[in-house]
């Protein structure tokens, strides 16, 4: 039996996904084969052993029924494992076999994390130090794409102060001029479409800008890419398979922003996805195709627009890749594979082996 650390909660704006993503795997792992450690991240970036009920997890309960103690993973790669600070202040360790991050967004998506796995030379699921830093950052993943001939939207990368003045008159030109309105505004380091904004015109985008510049310092305008959203769940490490069957995300709020993700009813998901089927196959070759342009490993969610006035054989157009997608009971990535025939055990399973064989 393997000791598999599940780490959850985070810094990010994403802190309340991670508990409903986190509670999902917990419940569907295989108790004859792991021994779970969960350790919770608080907002504040404290670091806890949790031993308390599963459920209040999701809630945010866990923090505040008693059930945790300090805790630390140390970059020494002769400790190998959880450090825990019992009552009388001593610190006790509980070896990991391998750690499974279920953190989105900063903090636990962009590298920070893997780079504190990689020099406590612990396994971990999911995606290097340089595929998760790159994945995370729109404009530096939109670089890649165009390097590797993957078709992605048109773009522009607004810098600070661009919000206003002579300085977001220039931007403004350069956006009419190259994109055309509508646009999307984008921080290039967040998820879960964490201070996105749709802008029609001028003024809009000005308001766009200064919504994204609140979380990052750097923001992308692209442009908008009328078509189906369609999203691909790939997995592995030196030969990635995509999921048989492809979803289709169909939002109400205008676009998938973070209420039709999480916290409402009024986003429809379709699998298989509504497009023809030479799409789908094109769509599929393609997620395998950036997957390994940004070296990725274990797993990532590939999302796609599927334009809807464009010929056959060049409607297929890149998004973004999430290399720690939504793992909740409505996220897209487990839908997928049990879709194509796994259950969420099994996709625990083939991650936690993607780990084990990526550290060897």
């Amino acid at each position: 039996m393997k000791n598999v650390a599940v780490i959850f909660g985070g810094i990010s704006t994403e802190h309340e996904v991670s508990l409903r993503s986190a509670t999902s795997v917990i419940q569907n792992a295989d108790p004859a084969a792991y021994r779970l450690v969960l350790v919770g991240i608080a907002k504040d970036g404290r670091w806890y052993h949790y031993t308390g009920p599963v459920e209040d997890i999701a809630t945010g309960a866990w923090e505040k029924n008693g059930r945790t103690r300090p805790a630390a993973i140390l970059p020494d790669a002769g400790v190998q494992g959880l450090m825990v600070q019992s009552p009388d202040g001593r610190w006790e360790r509980i070896p990991l076999d391998v750690v499974f991050p279920v953190l989105h967004g900063r903090g636990g998506e962009d590298g920070t994390l893997q780079g504190l796995l990689d020099m406590a030379r612990l396994p971990y699921v999911g995606c290097g130090v340089s595929a998760s830093a790159n994945c995370m950052d729109k404009a530096y993943a939109k670089m890649i794409f165009t390097q590797c001939d993957i078709p992605n939207a048109a773009w522009v990368q607004a810098d600070p102060g661009s919000q206003a003045g002579e300085a977001f008159a220039a931007l403004e030109r350069q956006v009419a001029g190259k994109l055309g309105y509508p646009v999307f505004v984008k921080p290039c380091n967040q998820g879960s479409s964490v201070g996105i904004s749709k802008a029609g015109d001028a003024p809009a985008l000005q308001k766009a800008l200064e919504l994204a510049f609140q979380y990052d310092t750097r923001v992308i305008v692209e442009e908008c890419v009328r078509g189906h959203e369609v999203e691909c769940a790939v997995m592995g490490n030196q030969d990635p398979v995509a999921a048989d069957l492809v979803g289709e995300i169909a939002p109400t709020h205008g676009f998938y922003d973070y209420e039709g993700k999480y916290l409402d009813d009024s986003t429809t998901l379709y699998i298989p996805a509504r497009i023809d089927p030479a799409d789908a196959a094109q769509l599929r070759e393609t997620a395998v195709r950036a997957y390994k342009a940004m070296s990725c490993t274990g797993l990532a969610r590939v999302d796609f627009f599927v334009r809807y006035d464009a010929p056959a054989g060049s409607r297929v157009v890149l998004n973004e890749i999430n290399t720690l997608p939504g793992f909740t009971s409505i996220s897209m990535y487990p839908k997928l594979f049990i879709a194509s025939g796994l259950t969420y055990g099994q996709i625990i399973d083939r991650l936690i082996d993607c780990a084990l064989r990526r550290a060897q």
